[in-house]
């Protein structure tokens, strides 16, 4: 499989590295010096886009409308997401974005999803989430907590928002951002009540399971068509 690699950062020279080892080739990288303009996206077969929330938007654009199936996994620009599906969907392109693709934390999202619902009757318990990562990470709180409070949102009618600090509103889940050394990424969500508490956690190790997931939904993406999603690719 031919790739054209968007983002040349950490997790751009890892999904590099891996997609090597597996057999792909990587016929073009753009870094954040580069014009995406530039390249011809027929020698590729599938776009990898990994950048900056200033650049994605116009990364996943030029993909779509020059017929390259393509994934994203930079958060932060989602407020455009209805503008790609519309490009996405006039273009008959494919794309996949996912906040994370590590296929443990794509299972976290569907246990995170069941506890918020056995939970909804239960108002006795405030939910509240802490996600740590790194310190190089720019946006706050991560894509993978806005996705797990999303989830919750969508269970639990009594939950209809959340704030990216503490908050003294039940109907208003806290997300607390941490950013320590170089850690992965870290989610953890807690159930309170004045007696106990139920906790779930998601903690990465490196970078790894992220890369791996990558690539595999790589070679599995140009053989789709529209908006798809990592639960498709896992048959969740």
């Amino acid at each position: 499989m031919k790739i054209l690699l968007i983002g040349h950062g950490k997790m751009g020279k890892a999904i590099e590295a891996y997609a090597i080892q597996r057999g792909h080739s990587i016929v073009a990288i753009i870094d954040v010096q580069d014009s995406i303009s530039s390249i011809l996206t027929e020698q590729a077969d599938v776009a990898i886009e990994f950048t900056h929330p200033d650049s994605a938007f116009e990364n996943i654009k030029f993909c779509l409308e020059n017929n390259l199936p393509i994934l994203s996994g930079t958060t932060g620009w989602l407020e455009k997401m209805p503008e790609i599906e519309k490009i996405c969907e006039e273009n008959k392109g494919t794309f996949l974005y996912a906040s994370n693709f590590s296929i443990g934390v794509n299972l976290f999202f569907k246990v995170n999803k069941f506890l918020a619902k056995i939970m909804e009757p239960h108002t006795q318990y405030a939910p509240s989430m802490v996600e740590v990562h790194h310190i190089h990470k720019k946006d706050a709180p991560s894509g993978t907590a806005i996705t797990l409070a999303e989830g919750i949102i969508e269970q639990n009618k009594h939950i209809t928002g959340w704030k990216n600090d503490k908050t003294s509103e039940s109907s208003q889940m806290p997300i607390i951002s941490e950013r320590i050394g170089e850690i992965p990424g870290t989610h953890k969500i807690t159930y309170k009540s004045e007696v106990d508490q139920i906790s779930i956690e998601h903690e990465a190790y490196s970078r790894e399971g992220f890369v791996q997931g990558a690539v595999l939904v790589a070679e599995w993406l140009p053989s789709q068509k529209g908006i798809v999603k990592i639960d498709d690719f896992l048959k969740l």
